[in-house]
């Protein structure tokens, strides 16, 4: 019996604890004594490891995905102005622009202003984009176009930061951009995909001009209800002509 169940089922604890120890993976209200449990410690230091992993992990579009999708999708990959991990950790703002050869390749092999345009990012977790993507972007695509939406020629890009968002509108000039990127990996999970979205995002463009559906894993937001939420965001989006502060997810839903 795992640690979260025994203690969820424990019969001598409160019901509102049970309850809430039930519905969430986070190491709240643990009963213990003087020091954590040695499954607890244990647990810890397992979470802790898988989320080094997963910043620390290079992403590579041929070993993080399964060849029949990257040819479905005609996917490719281009990379960030950092050059390696360590230097994409140090240097945020490298993360944040595409390098010359990646523009070259961007502009050449993708159309130029869809509805829709959905990149995907390793971020500082490849593990949740290798684990979310592949159940998130076909459906997102599938939606999508169902919606009548000419949907932009998708990529992957490596030493991702979410502000690469600007140089992608830039270049393709989307209405909507989607970028689905890595979280930083917790000790709850180093799976959580974040979805960032922008009409039509360009030069100069902040988190306040961005919107968020975030914690996309098993244990948080299902994948169907976060494709559901991101055309709904993109369609009120496309409808006001704006993205970000302004723009308030419950109000989309509800048009």
């Amino acid at each position: 019996m795992s640690d979260a169940h025994h203690l969820a089922s424990t019969p001598g604890w409160p019901e509102i604890v049970r309850k809430i120890r039930a519905r969430t993976p986070a190491r709240i209200l643990l009963q213990r004594g003087a020091a954590y449990t040695t499954q607890v410690e244990l647990e810890l230091r397992a979470a802790h490891a898988s989320a080094v992993d997963a910043v620390w992990t290079e992403f590579d579009l041929q070993k993080d995905f399964p060849p029949d999708f990257i040819a479905q999708w005609e996917l490719f990959q281009v990379s960030s102005q950092a050059e390696s991990k360590s230097q994409f950790l140090l240097r945020p703002d490298l993360g944040r622009r595409l390098s010359d050869p990646a523009k070259r390749l961007i502009a050449k092999r993708c159309h130029h202003a869809p509805d829709l345009q959905v990149v995907l990012g390793d971020g500082l977790s490849v593990t949740a984009i290798s684990m979310q993507g592949t159940a998130l972007f076909p459906l997102l695509q599938q939606k999508g176009r169902a919606l009548g939406w000419l949907i932009g020629q998708s990529f992957a890009v490596r030493y991702c930061r979410v502000g690469i968002m600007n140089d992608v509108g830039e270049l393709l000039s989307p209405r909507v951009l989607v970028l689905l990127i890595g979280e930083r990996p917790g000790l709850a999970t180093a799976e959580s995909l974040s979805a960032y979205m922008a009409y039509c995002p360009r030069s100069g463009h902040t988190d306040a001009d961005r919107n968020l559906i975030s914690n996309i894993h098993a244990r948080g937001v299902r994948v169907e209800d976060a494709v559901d939420r991101i055309l709904s965001l993109a369609s009120h989006m496309m409808a006001l002509k704006v993205s970000g502060s302004t723009v308030k997810e419950g109000v989309a839903r509800l048009a």
